[in-house]
């Protein structure tokens, strides 16, 4: 039977529910939640505070067309992951408006990096992640952000979100070791539709929920 929305509360309860599925990996050894920003650290938190693990931010980007800023057209990833939804994974966007456009992302998302205290990159090789995000419609940003954790070197990656397009399903299992989702929706047009209360976070939000649980940030 299909899921009618709203599913959730707020980004707090599909944490709680996340948690609960993804109970095997409480207190294990080597294994950290890693929480997208913004939406995707509330949920985390909650999950580091059910399952006691240890919590980190990993910063990604969107790229929104300029003519309908809530359209994704890509998004960018620390490393140098550039992504666009219309021809996979790049390095330089041949278009000189995308390229203006990929430049002022990847300012943000070193600003997000230094506010949210990211952890170097050699912090996370070797361990368990676990990505957390508040939903995936596009999927655009969550295959940016495993395209630059990979290669890292974890031991296993898993994505953990709470509602998923179900077109996205077979793409990201190819892309990580365990997918958990909690509702697979198809035609998934807006994340926020499935939460009753879907408030947009600042940075000063992301940050105090950072220092709440144990955090791993940089070396």
């Amino acid at each position: 039977m299909e899921p009618i929305p709203p599913l959730w509360r707020d980004r707090q309860e599909a944490g709680q529910k996340l948690a609960q599925r993804c109970r095997t990996l409480a207190g294990q050894a080597h294994t950290l939640l890693v929480g997208l920003p913004r939406g995707g650290v509330e949920v985390a938190a909650v999950m580091a505070r059910q399952l006691r693990l240890p919590l980190a931010c990993w910063a990604v980007r969107k790229l929104a067309d300029p003519a309908w800023p809530e359209v994704a057209i890509g998004a960018v990833a620390p490393g140098g992951v550039v992504l666009w939804a219309d021809g996979g994974r790049v390095t330089l966007p041949p278009n000189p408006q995308r390229l203006q456009l990929v430049r002022e992302q990847q300012q943000e998302l070193r600003r997000r990096q230094q506010c949210y205290r990211d952890p170097q990159p050699r912090a996370l090789t070797g361990r368990h992640l676990v990505v957390v995000d508040d939903g995936i419609a596009t999927g655009l940003t969550a295959r940016a952000a495993l395209l630059s954790l990979r290669p890292l070197r974890p031991a296993s990656i898993t994505l953990a979100v709470p509602v998923m397009d179900a077109e996205l399903v077979p793409v990201f299992e190819a892309l990580v070791e365990r997918l958990e989702v909690l509702a697979v929706v198809p035609r998934l047009e807006a994340v926020g539709l499935w939460y009753a209360n879907f408030p947009q976070l600042d940075d000063a939000t992301v940050v105090k929920m950072l220092r709440a649980s144990q955090t791993v940030g940089p070396a």
